[in-house]
């Protein structure tokens, strides 16, 4: 069955593939071809296609734990300080730089072709950013809870491209949920994985498409049976979903006390699992797809966190404050990119930047930005200690979702007719900073 899957998904890759390069072939224009092959590679990609979920490897324990490997808290600090140490300055600067030079390149053609260039996450994986945040036990070179230093990180990426930035920190989401609330066996099984060189694709899928969907009220469902659990659902904008080998997964989970939100470890490989294609207004560089589970058994080991309530809001928060810090560094991509534009563009004789019209909405920018990553690093600076912080990650998501939008419409209006062209990146940066007031899961801090 599992070679039949591959067979289908790759005898589907292959097709796509062959009609893209033929697409591209001069000889088409010559023959009169041009159009029609243009409508058929059209349909393919925008009707979308269904697929088994991405052949995986075979997750095997490599070593055994006698308890889960947690991180500990961060110190706790005398002062709130946002000026990062040395370490994270470091990190910081290594991972800004790799995104001037990687990401933001490539952005546009992936925003095109709904999909990353190849090898650009492989070289991203070179970073090592899951790594750092997987305990020594199990491969990683974490001893403490980083989420400041996460959330630095999802900002220096999200300055070079934010759908590529979603593609590349999506592994380190399910990473980040096994290392908080995963056993001993599940631990041992899969984080192994993400500290070698081939750091497989992965995504943590809670978003549906419902009217008013509300992320602690999953409309997948997973019903008891003797030997586990049944899932049934469908999960979208799924980043990579067509190339993930491990998914975690909300589903509404009966029991006892009634139906409360839980999450499970799905392989993609796993009969019952499908993907279908799912492009979107935005993040299109990061592949997103619909995650379709038909009647997928799953073994009682699958279950995260023994299906509490307090798990699932931690990874929801964790989650939320990820895109708060995707929100802040494509914001400060907009004001570095509108500035030396309004100064360089001239209208009537002069800079429009000296126009108060233009200059007023170039600062309102600035301090709607500083107080966006405030609120974002607080919040961090809480969760990493282990305080309270739901009031902080709801400040920080709500300040993202509306300052965000609206950082990205000014962008846009600032370049007049230039901000609605694809010539320039601001028109991509709106659409994208859009997904913020609506994405829950696929990132976390």
């Amino acid at each position: 069955m599992a070679r039949q899957k591959a067979t289908r998904r790759d005898a589907m890759g292959f097709g796509l593939a062959a009609l893209n390069r033929l697409a591209g072939n001069p000889l088409l224009d010559r023959t009169g071809l041009r159009k029609p092959v243009e409508r058929i590679v059209a349909t393919a990609t925008r009707g979308g296609f269904r697929a088994a979920g991405a052949a995986q490897r075979a997750f095997k324990a490599t070593t055994r734990l006698g308890k889960p490997a947690r991180l500990a808290p961060a110190p706790e600090a005398g002062l709130f300080d946002l000026t990062p140490d040395d370490e994270q300055q470091m990190i910081v600067d290594t991972v800004r730089e790799f995104a001037a030079e990687q990401l933001r390149p490539a952005a546009a053609e992936a925003d095109d072709k709904l999909a990353p260039p190849d090898g650009l996450l492989v070289r991203a994986a070179e970073l090592g950013l899951t790594v750092v945040g997987i305990p020594e036990e199990v491969g990683g070179v974490g001893t403490e809870r980083s989420a400041v230093t996460n959330v630095l990180v999802a900002e220096a990426l999200a300055h070079g491209d934010l759908g590529l930035a979603v593609a590349v920190l999506a592994p380190s989401a399910v990473s980040n949920v096994l290392v908080r609330h995963g056993d001993a066996h599940q631990q041992s099984t899969y984080l192994p994985a993400f500290t070698g060189e081939d750091v497989p694709a992965a995504a943590l899928a809670l978003q549906e498409s419902a009217p008013l969907f509300d992320v602690f009220a999953p409309r997948t469902t997973a019903r008891r049976t003797p030997n586990g659990y049944r899932l049934d659902g469908v999960k979208n904008l799924v980043p990579r979903a067509a190339q993930a080998e491990l998914f975690v997964v909300s589903a509404n989970l009966e029991g006892p006390q009634g139906h409360s939100p839980a999450l499970f470890v799905v392989e993609s490989g796993t009969g019952g699992v499908s993907i279908e294609a799912e492009p979107a207004m935005g993040l299109r560089g990061a592949a997103t797809g619909k995650l379709v589970l038909d009647n997928v058994s799953l073994p009682a080991s699958a279950l995260i966190g023994g299906g509490r309530r307090e798990v699932f809001t931690d990874v929801v928060r964790s989650s939320r404050l990820a895109w708060a810090a995707l929100a802040c560094g494509t914001a400060k991509a907009v004001l570095d990119y509108v500035v030396p534009y309004v100064n360089e563009r001239e209208a009537f004789g002069e800079p429009v930047s000296h126009r108060q019209g233009v200059a007023f909405q170039v600062a309102d920018i600035g301090i709607e930005l500083e107080g966006m990553r405030l609120v974002t690093l607080r919040a961090a600076s809480r969760m990493e200690q282990d305080k309270s912080h739901a009031r902080e990650v709801a400040l920080a998501r709500k300040l993202a979702t509306d300052k965000g939008m609206r950082i990205g419409n000014t962008g846009v209006q600032l370049l007049g007719g230039h901000g609605f062209v694809k010539e320039h990146p601001v028109e991509r940066w709106y659409r994208d900073l859009r997904a913020v007031g609506v994405m829950e899961g696929v990132v976390s801090a």
